[in-house]
């Protein structure tokens, strides 16, 4: 049988105890924050461009389809499942190999299984200059998993596409390619150029299926003379339109030049605790009454944003008196820099001795995580807002899957305009309403023209209704999204059939590429190209 030669011949390659097929490591590889996930046939652990060459070789002369994963953390978004049930899953988390690290240039060549704690321990060590941009997915997540899925961070480099070059990938015969100058043996200028000559086939490589990406090289931000995050906070719900017309001047300017998140008032006490069931008595979504109370006791308002300024310090000054001027009649502002921040954690010491330090220090806990992440220090705070929905009253682990949480990511693209939030808003939150959940929601500012909503659709995968009822809402929402013209910057394994129309030229043209380079269809087949 075909499979079952595969099977010999990878084990052939790898060795036997990097080549599972055990009952428990499948279902480990196929548990899902989403309401359904796949089960693959296996998983295959190389640790070399080369095994992962002739992983692949074998894979065609077998016609068996191979799923690559970096580190499987792709949390509310599929984490390591893949589109279809039946692959062998490909786990790079044991290509953790830091290549170079150029403390002068500013660069960092690194393996799929590379982590972004394991960069940011590097990069402080070996190039002090510098920050690496970190996103909200944990220490523990893979940073080329991120650029693959085109995903952002929080410094000036958040967009990481564009601050990435140079990639090693394998394709469906097992050749490798390498993008922009890599090609060319000799060349001095390819982790600093991403163009290379000729067309352009890095992204090509992102949110797609025709190869598997083996080495990457990501820029580093070289750490400012100064920088100093702002808070923002608005206490009436219509203010966050005002708002973003504000921010949005500054923006394009360049005077802000962080990623901003604008976040309500549930994108962070979802972030802090879980759902109040005693005090709802089990109501859902959460009563206004109820939002408000914890709004209080956390200082926070009906909407807040958050953002850094950096640069020399004549620059800094400049950009909080452009900032002052523009968003100082529409609510409070805030400004934190290191000193301000010791500060405050004294003064919640010293408060707590008479009892008065309860405000204070949820606000810092609320503030530090996204404060240390503005200078590119990971953190594992986040991914506590995958636990507001649990029943369970107990600890439980930070990782969603081990904590039983369900989780689905909707992350529509739309332009900086408050007309736009508006009728994003307006055509959204009925839905998750009328479903039972909450809408925590965040606009991030990702460059000088666009912004990415990202909705948190959070419930408990121990509860059959709330399943049944996320899977409802994820399909009406998507409905919606659709007809208003609002599509996502990144899909869900479920939600790539309902995106990717092949009677649509650019999905055509995507699938005639695939047929090229992967003829048998054995990378990743239903990821993005249907």
């Amino acid at each position: 049988m075909p499979w079952d030669e595969a099977l010999a011949e990878w084990q052939d390659v790898l060795g036997d105890e990097r080549v599972s097929v055990d009952t428990p490591v499948v279902e480990r590889y196929a548990r899902t924050t989403q309401p359904h996930g796949t089960t693959p046939r296996g998983v295959l652990y190389p640790r070399s461009v080369e095994e992962v060459q002739a992983v692949v070789r074998i894979a065609a002369r077998h016609e068996t389809p191979l799923y690559p994963i970096s580190c499987g953390k792709n949390w509310g978004y599929g984490d390591a499942c893949a589109p279809r049930d039946g692959a062998m899953i490909v786990d790079l988390r044991r290509m953790d190999r830091i290549l170079e690290i150029n403390p002068e240039l500013g660069y960092a060549v690194i393996e799929p299984g590379v982590t972004q704690q394991q960069l940011y321990e590097r990069v402080r060590v070996e190039a002090p200059g510098f920050w690496m941009d970190s996103t909200g997915a944990g220490p523990h997540a893979s940073i080329v998993g991120n650029v693959l899925e085109r995903g952002f961070g929080h410094t000036p480099y958040g967009d990481h596409v564009r601050t990435s070059c140079g990639m090693e990938i394998v394709l469906a015969d097992g050749r490798v390619l390498n993008t922009g100058f890599g090609h060319f043996q000799e060349s001095r200028a390819a982790r600093v150029y991403p163009y290379g000559v000729g067309p352009v086939l890095d992204g090509l490589f992102t949110q797609s299926n025709l190869g598997i990406v083996t080495k990457l090289c990501v820029w580093l931000y070289p750490a400012p003379e100064a920088f100093r995050l702002f808070f923002i906070k608005v206490d009436r719900e219509e203010q966050v339109y005002p708002l973003m017309e504000a921010l949005r001047p500054l923006r394009m300017r360049g005077i802000l030049n962080s990623a901003v998140h604008i976040g309500n008032d549930l994108r962070v006490i979802t972030s802090l605790r879980r759902y109040p069931w005693d005090a709802t008595g089990g109501k859902t979504p959460l009563p206004e009454s109820v939002r408000e109370s914890l709004r209080r006791e956390t200082g926070l308002g009906a909407w807040n944003a958050s953002g850094a300024l950096m640069g020399t310090r004549s620059q800094v000054r400049g950009a909080v008196r452009e900032l002052k001027k523009a968003v100082g009649p529409l609510g409070k502002l805030v400004f934190v820099d290191d000193r301000k921040l010791a500060w405050g954690k004294r003064a919640v010491m010293l408060l707590n001795k008479f009892g008065l330090g309860r405000v204070l220090a949820k606000q810092l806990e609320a503030l530090e995580p996204n404060y240390g992440l503005l200078k590119g220090i990971p953190t594992d705070a986040p991914l506590l807002g995958a636990q507001w929905r649990l029943r369970t009253t107990g600890p439980v682990p930070l990782d969603p899957l081990e904590a039983g949480c369900g989780l689905i990511w909707f992350s529509p693209v739309l332009p900086m305009r408050a007309e736009d939030v508006k009728r994003l808003l307006e055509c959204v939150t009925p839905l998750f309403y009328a479903r039972g959940f909450d809408l925590p929601v965040t606009f991030t500012l990702l460059n000088e023209r666009s912004m990415v909503a990202i909705l948190n659709l959070a419930f408990d995968k121990s509860v059959p209704e709330d399943i049944e009822q996320a899977s409802a809402c994820y399909q009406e929402v998507t409905t919606a999204l659709k007809e208003a013209g609002y599509p996502p910057y990144r899909l869900t394994p479920e939600g790539m059939p309902l995106w990717t129309d092949p009677g649509d030229s650019f999905w055509y043209a995507a699938q005639k590429i695939k047929s090229a380079l992967d003829p048998q269809n054995i990378l990743a087949p239903g990821r993005y190209v249907p």
